[in-house]
This record gives C-alpha cells, structure tokens and sequence, in this order.
C-alpha cells in the first residue's frame, strides 16, 4: 500500500516534524507576551497551600473537559479506552486554549484520533459534540448571570447593563430551545447542504449542560481562589464568562491581555485591588495555560513516539 512505502514515511516524519517546530514556535511567542517577573512575585506572594489547591482544581477542570470525548465517545459508539480519550482530549485542550481551536481543537484531535484508526467523520463528530457541550455550560451560566444583573458594568463601558441582561436572556433562550428539541422533537435527523446533523436525547443534553456547567465554575474558583476569596465567587464567575465571550471576538493567542483588561475593568478598585488581582490573573495564566501546554506538548511527543499501527477502533 502507498501508506507503507518509504518515502511517505519519511515524509509524514518530516511533515510530523515540521509541525512540532511550528507549535513550539508558537509557545515561545505566547511566553514572550507573559510578564514572568510579575509572575514569579505573584507565585511568592502566595501561600504554598493555595497554589497547590488552585493546581489540583486545575487538574480537575481538565479531567472534566476530557469528560466532553468521554459523553462523545458514547454518542459515537467507538472503542477507545477511557484514560486514552481523556489523555488526547486534556492535550488537545491545552493547545485549544493557548494556540487557538484550529491547532487544538481540530489538527490535533484529527492527528491523535487518526491514528488507533478512527474515521474522519468519527472525529468531526468528537469535535462537534466537544464545542457544543463546551457552550451548552456557558449559556446555561452566562444566561442566568447576565439576565440576574449579577455582572455590574463600569459606566460607559463597551455595553450598557441593560443590553447584558437582554443578551442573558438571550442565552437563556437558547439552551431552553436545544434542550426542547432534544427531549421532544420526533424528528432527529437533519440534513444541510449534504450535512447530517442528529440530534442527542434529553438526558444526554443534560448531561453535556452539566459536565460543561461544572467545568466553567471550576475555572471560575481557580480565579477566586488565587484571589483570596476576595470577591464573591459568582461574581467572578460572571467577570470570566464575560472576557471569554470577548476573548473569542478578539483573536489573540490565549486571549492574552483581553482577559486581564474585563478583569480590571470590572472588578479592580472597588472588588480588589489591582496587584492582587494581576498576580491572580498571571498565576492562573501559568497554571492553567502555560504548564498545561508544555506538558501536553511532551504529552503529544510521547504519544507520536510510541504510535503503532492498530486496528480501526470503529
């Protein structure tokens, strides 16, 4: 077969290669834009037994996001093992969130799932069911704190109060309407422009507004904890849907700076003061971006290293 002849090994190396550089060319790009001096202080202002409580809830978060391949997993029937999703779907992560979803979301799920055999159309749907779980939780939160008025804005800020709530219940719309259509409509099947979309049942909708729901609220509670406890947690929570949603307009690697700025605006002064809550931001940049990458970076290294040839998982 042309897969196995020489030449196409040595040019997928090479292309596997090619790709790795590209991607560490990126990492250094990201590290230069991160003030590590103001990092380092922030690290030494705080206390050993919050930084490792901050560390392990970073942990979790990520074992939930591989929670969105595992409820994929069940939808698509494959027969991956558990710790293999997570591990692929933790590594993807970290490079979705830093290097942007074409590089996470899309080039290395294809690269990691490709390999044990799984089908193109198998990935898609891994990946679609991912993004939707991911936004399924960030409606639910978003809509019910922006509509609540739970996210005071600055005067003359980007949006007035009111527009944030109408967006809120917006959002509220939304997830009520997905989770409508997967619990009542007969009809589960749909097809655009050649495109099949089916939709789950009720109680896998639920389960994908949970898992991401509670994936949300984690990262919020990195936030807060690196904080002090200062500002309440659902305050927090609604400042980090916040920058998200202008992280995504704004595209910039790890939304570096945009983040930082919802943040000030919103809550420095009158919530916390400025320089603990840089050193919270810049702590949870490095414990929840940086490390992450680096140890996916080794993670996919060591995954390409050992890949063998095995059978179609589906």
């Amino acid at each position: 077969m042309a897969a196995t002849h020489p030449h196409w090994r040595r040019v997928t190396r090479l292309l596997n290669w090619l790709f790795v550089l590209g991607v560490l060319t990126l990492i250094v790009f990201w590290a230069r834009q991160v003030d590590w001096p103001e990092v380092w202080r922030a690290f030494l202002q705080l206390p050993p037994s919050t930084l490792l409580f901050a560390a392990g809830l970073a942990a979790f978060s990520y074992l939930l996001y591989g929670g969105y391949d595992l409820l994929a997993r069940a939808w698509c029937g494959h027969s991956l093992g558990a710790g293999k999703v997570i591990s692929i779907a933790a590594i993807c992560y970290a490079f979705n969130l830093t290097l942007s979803t074409w590089v996470g979301g899309i080039a290395m799920r294809y690269r990691l799932y490709s390999r044990p055999g799984l089908s193109g159309s198998t990935i898609a749907a891994i990946f679609s069911l991912s993004l939707t779980t991911n936004w399924l939780g960030y409606l639910l939160l978003g809509g019910l704190l922006f509509s609540l008025g739970a996210v005071p804005l600055p005067a003359h800020w980007y949006i007035t109060p009111r527009t944030l709530q109408l967006l809120g219940a917006l959002l509220l719309a939304l997830v009520t309407g997905w989770l409508w259509c997967c619990a009542r409509l007969k009809r589960r099947r749909f097809t655009l422009r050649g495109l099949t979309l089916a939709l789950p049942d009720g109680k896998f909708a639920l389960a994908q507004l949970l898992l991401s729901s509670a994936n949300w609220m984690t990262m919020a509670a990195i936030i807060w904890v690196l904080m002090g406890d200062r500002p309440a947690y659902l305050l927090v929570l609604g400042v980090l849907l916040v920058s998200s949603i202008a992280g995504v307009i704004v595209h910039i690697p790890a939304g570096i700076g945009v983040l930082e700025g919802v943040f000030i605006a919103l809550l420095a002064g009158s919530h916390v003061n400025q320089g603990t809550l840089l050193a919270a931001l810049l702590t949870w940049r490095l414990l929840y971006f940086f490390i992450p990458l680096l140890l996916a970076t080794l993670g996919y290294l060591w995954m390409e290293g050992r890949a063998r040839p095995e059978s179609p998982a589906r």
